[in-house]
């Protein structure tokens, strides 16, 4: 759940400052202290906690107040609580940790797309595909990285799995992140669009174990590329 306006701002700080242990697990803080803290009504203070406590980021009980949880007991697939971990000290973790569910969920998705009922769907990873090469041939970053997030998730649609389309707002972070944290790097890597070609087109030949592979290469050159860049270096290619 996600909130505009006021309650969306306090909802974001707090959250920010849990994933950044500024405020830690086990603190309690009180209806009041939110209150001063950022200077809002009672009301959006207690929406606020609300929207928290549907995160499972702190309870409330009467007489005792609102207590931080662990990060462990958090919705960590929450896309708001995965934002919230990219921009804390702590991003690393979260950027191995969806790099590795990344490898996990994707190549057993491919899979299983390329034995799907559904051509359309199929259709579809490869019309993003083709679009992943056509705008890398131009040279244009934030338009491979938008064809790329659109190669993603419907790579997860197609595999009819309904717990692995879910996941595709979670997975998707991962991708995000490099534009909106600065882990960009130089150059598109051509290689990398040619795989996510071959994939789709195993996908849409019904070639299981080709899709699986070349999605697994996929994902494991995305996860090195994040590592090099987390390390410092700057000659990685954008790799998808």
């Amino acid at each position: 759940m996600e909130l505009h306006g006021l309650h969306g701002q306090v909802v974001d700080r707090i959250g920010e400052s849990l994933a950044a242990q500024e405020i830690r697990a086990g603190e309690v803080l009180r209806l009041e202290d939110i209150q001063d803290r950022y200077g809002v009504s009672r009301t959006v203070a207690r929406e606020a906690v609300r929207v928290l406590e549907s995160k499972r980021v702190v309870t409330s009980r009467p007489r005792v107040g609102i207590t931080v949880r662990p990060m462990t007991e958090w919705n960590l697939y929450d896309p708001q609580v995965i934002r919230w971990r990219l921009t804390s000290p702590g991003r690393e973790t979260q950027l191995r940790e969806l790099a590795e569910l990344r490898a996990a969920v994707e190549p057993s998705a491919a899979a299983l797309a390329a034995v799907g009922p559904d051509p359309k769907a199929r259709r579809a990873l490869l019309a993003h595909a083709q679009e992943m090469a056509r705008v890398a041939r131009e040279g244009d970053t934030r338009g491979f990285i938008a064809a790329d997030l659109a190669f993603h998730r419907a790579l997860l649609d197609a595999s009819g799995n309904g717990m692995f389309v879910q996941l595709s707002e979670v997975t998707e972070e991962l991708l995000v992140a490099r534009r909106d944290l600065a882990l960009m790097p130089d150059k598109i890597d051509m290689s990398a669009v040619q795989r996510h070609l071959e994939a789709a087109e195993a996908v849409a030949d019904g070639r299981p174990s080709d899709a699986a592979q070349q999605v697994r290469t996929i994902v494991d050159a995305a996860r090195r590329e994040v590592e090099q860049l987390l390390e410092g270096g700057t000659h990685c290619a954008l790799s998808g």
